[in-house]
């Protein structure tokens, strides 16, 4: 650090000492030594910003600008016919002199990704479907089941690791919370664990975007760069991503996609874990997690019982499911119930008919 201080104070003592020997300015020198020092400062201040831009944009604007400023020569030199004495051929030079070298460097900078290794491979590559980009979110990572995924086959593609969120999993593992230590060091063994696999295709992105500050930000923006798709579970970040216009595959949808379909009416065998809310109600949990609601299932705490589905609620935390239970026992006793009362009736004795009932039955 203190030899790059040192070189940019040189520097600038150097182009100080040279306004001093030509003296650029109109002026005495003193004017001219601090006209040279303030441009040594101001190209000190550009150095230090350029630092945190990718060297692919750079050379991305470097190429540009000299492919900008060949075409605006080569358009000068066609008109050579033009009357140099008009104003207005002048100006039109200037114009292309000075409008093609920045459409050139701006564009450039723009496009820099293209200059890296993978993608000038592409490039010569012959010709064949094209790369599909998954951009992967901090949180899709920590969850892991993008690892169940991957190793099911059913993530094809290039699985995009960007930097920013790399070093993002580093801070949470280095984190003095033990729970969030946890949850990064769990993010870097899923990971891990990811590159390992036979046929998943994972790259680690360097690009960056210096101007943006916030890592979900940074990963719509790579994702529509690279024209790919951005993997995350964060349902803030599918949203923001969805209005910029970039795909978003939630992890989240697809787990509640894949949860079973039931009707009311159906038949269901749950274990009952706990009360409920209301009165007399048992709650039970699938193998997904979703929840199941019973009623009259109190007594059958600590039991796997059948119960019938009465409805089915979907939120957006997820599914919901309500059922009934109809006890055996209770139902076989409500069915003996009835029954017995007919047996009774039918045991009573019947009152004598009066001899005039009799005689008017005649």
């Amino acid at each position: 650090m203190t030899w790059f201080v040192l070189a940019r104070a040189i520097f600038v003592a150097a182009v100080g000492y040279s306004a001093y020997q030509i003296q650029p300015v109109p002026a005495g020198v003193v004017e001219n030594v601090a006209f040279g020092v303030a441009l040594g400062a101001l190209l000190v201040a550009l150095e230090v910003r350029l630092k945190d831009i990718a060297v692919t944009h750079m050379l991305g604007a470097l190429l540009g600008g000299a492919i900008g400023l060949a075409a605006a020569y080569t358009i000068e030199m066609s008109l050579y016919w033009a009357n140099l004495s008009d104003g207005r051929v002048v100006f039109l030079h200037s114009v292309i002199l000075l409008t093609l070298p920045y459409l050139g460097l701006v564009m450039g900078a723009r496009k820099g990704e293209w200059l890296e290794p993978a993608n000038l491979v592409s490039v010569f590559r012959a010709a064949g479907p094209r790369r599909r980009y998954k951009v992967l979110d901090t949180s899709v990572i920590i969850d892991g089941r993008i690892a169940d995924i991957c190793e099911t086959g059913f993530m094809d593609g290039t699985l995009v690791i960007p930097q920013f969120v790399l070093k993002e999993l580093q801070l949470v593992a280095d984190s003095s919370d033990s729970m969030k230590r946890n949850r990064g060091r769990r993010g870097l063994d899923i990971l891990q664990k990811i590159q390992k696999m036979a046929g998943v295709d994972v790259t680690i992105s360097d690009v960056d975007f210096p101007e943006i500050k916030e890592v979900d930000l940074k990963l719509i923006e790579l994702a529509r760069t690279l024209q790919g798709k951005i993997v995350t579970n964060d349902f803030n970040l599918n949203k923001v991503a969805q209005l910029r216009g970039v795909e978003v595959l939630n992890i989240n949808e697809l787990a509640n996609s894949l949860k079973p379909v039931v009707l009311p009416g159906e038949l269901m065998k749950v274990f009952i874990l706990k009360e409920g809310k209301e009165y007399n109600q048992g709650v039970a949990y699938l193998d997904d997690g979703t929840m199941v609601v019973v009623d009259n299932a109190r007594k059958a705490i600590g039991r796997t019982i059948d119960v019938v589905v009465t409805s089915v609620l979907q939120t957006t935390a997820g599914k919901m499911i309500f059922g009934r239970f109809i006890d055996s026992a209770a139902a076989a006793q409500a069915a003996v119930a009835p029954a017995s009362v007919d047996a009774e009736a039918a045991r009573r004795p019947r009152p004598p008919v009066p001899p005039s009932a009799a005689a008017a039955g005649k």
